[in-house]
């Protein structure tokens, strides 16, 4: 009777995706643990008590409420970990029907908590297409049940959301991706270069505007073909799949394209998949009727939900990475609307000269993934997400938001403080206070050819002047 609500011959798909969600999930948690107490913790330099403080469980509905502290966060975030690491092992599918919905339901419910209480530090697209794609992965079901139809349609669904969003916000932003010059730029001025970055901006030009119209087609056509009969759909998912794979040889973007690439795989019949992934997998029961009515209640919400995403993509003034649910679920996705023709970095430099001024010895603090050391190779990240590094890059792009943050920044510099400095790769006094700290303004551009050549340098920097002035424990405005 349910035979309808049943998609058998995408038993590989719903592995493949359940994995590569859980996989995600792990990632999310693990950034989670190493990296929220000198960002959001108790002392951290956006405190996640003083967030609550003036926010409601309505408008940011999160665990948090019920109590806050370092150690209640650990907890949250380490029965994170272990349950995606436990859904990463197969243990969903071990567990029965509602075992493995429950288990997945908690995973979500635990990285929505940390999500939005995460103030700037989570405000980033990725964050929201985890859990959007996480609360579909729950209604999946395990692989002894064939998997639902409806979930599968709206995982596709959403994978058009991200591509055709993306595509969209291009075209009516910034003139260089309809003129086909954006990649002369992007590749050099994105917030994350990766080790390939370098030679990618070094391509010819007519390379750059292949790679932009390839991606015009990747996300203004190809994702309406997702929708149609086998291969067409398998196809069109392996072209996003591929795009994908180009962007994470490129650049760093946190788990974006690993998620993009997950998404991809609902739309690929076992036809297609099984000679790739040859799994052995149970044979499959129908779908019980409970269970039938989950999926099709959940399909309802989120076609309901999915009514703001369309007038948002059909409106002139399109927003990118947006919601209107508390939840991030039925949002709207888009990246890169505009790009930056220059890169600005900020640099933190310390001194222990107790009188400071320009006269003193300086040096710089080095961070993991930003462009800082000119001879340092820019490093590979991704899937990994550093968020400290990230925010450096939007410093000089939106200096009222970085205000929130980074003068406290300087300050636990200047207290040498443990949990702050681990974030770094390199501190230049060795775990010492320094007497001052100061922001410095640089103009970055990576060498060329013949530079590289003669001086091994990636990056060729000038100085531009202060960011923030130099400040000391007692919180002098300026150095004399």
């Amino acid at each position: 009777m349910l035979d309808w609500l049943a998609a058998p011959d995408y038993a590989t798909a719903r592995w493949v995706v359940q994995h590569l969600v859980a996989l995600v999930y792990v990632i999310g948690f693990t950034v989670a643990l190493a990296q929220f107490r000198p960002l959001l913790g108790e002392r951290g330099l956006t405190p996640i008590p003083r967030f609550l403080a003036r926010t409601t469980f309505r408008r940011h509905p999160s665990l948090f409420h019920l109590r806050y502290s370092d150690t209640v966060f650990r907890v949250v975030a380490g029965t994170g970990l272990a349950l995606s690491l436990a859904a990463l092992a197969g243990a969903t599918d071990v567990l029965p029907l509602g075992g493995g919905i429950a288990l997945w339901a908690l995973l979500w419910v635990l990285y929505l908590s940390i999500v939005t209480v995460g103030q700037v530090w989570y405000g980033f697209g990725w964050e929201s297409l985890l859990l959007e794609a996480g609360f579909l992965v729950t209604f999946l079901g395990p692989a002894d049940v064939a998997p639902p139809a409806p979930i599968l349609w709206l995982l596709v669904w959403l994978l058009f959301r991200v591509e055709f969003g993306a595509g969209l916000i291009k075209m009516r932003g910034d003139p260089c991706w309809r003129d086909l010059t954006c990649l002369e730029y992007h590749h050099e001025t994105q917030p994350l270069p990766s080790p390939t970055s370098w030679w990618f901006h070094r391509l010819p030009r007519p390379l750059h505007r292949v790679e932009v119209l390839a991606n015009h087609v990747t996300q203004l056509v190809v994702p309406f073909l997702l929708f149609l009969p086998q291969p067409v759909a398998s196809v069109a998912a392996a072209v996003v799949i591929v795009t994908q794979g180009w962007l994470v040889g490129s650049g760093n973007f946190a788990w974006l394209n690993l998620l993009t690439i997950t998404l991809a795989f609902a739309a690929i019949d076992d036809a297609r998949l099984r000679w790739l992934l040859p799994i052995p997998l149970p044979d499959q029961a129908p779908i019980p009727l409970w269970f039938a009515v989950v999926v099709l209640a959940v399909a309802a919400l989120m076609i309901g939900l999915s009514i703001w995403p369309v007038l948002n993509m059909a409106s002139g003034r399109q927003l990118m990475n947006a919601g209107i649910t508390p939840v991030h679920l039925g949002n709207s996705y888009g990246a890169f609307g505009s790009i930056t023709r220059h890169r600005d970095e900020v640099v933190l430099e310390g001194t222990d000269d107790p009188d400071g001024g320009d006269d003193a010895t300086w040096r710089e603090y080095g961070f993991r993934s930003k462009p800082g050391d000119p001879y340092r190779r820019p490093p590979q990240t991704a899937p990994y997400h550093r968020r400290l590094d990230w925010l450096m890059w939007f410093a000089p792009l939106a200096p009222r938001m970085a205000r929130s943050w980074l003068p406290t920044l300087l300050d636990r510099l200047l207290e040498a403080d443990r949990p702050t400095l681990r974030l770094l790769r390199h501190d230049p006094f060795d775990g010492e206070r320094p007497a001052w700290v100061r922001a410095r303004l640089y103009r970055y551009r990576f060498t060329t050819r013949a530079e590289r050549r003669a001086t091994g340098a990636w990056w060729h920097r000038e100085l531009l002047g202060d960011y923030l002035p130099a400040r000391t424990l007692s919180r002098s405005s300026a150095a004399p």
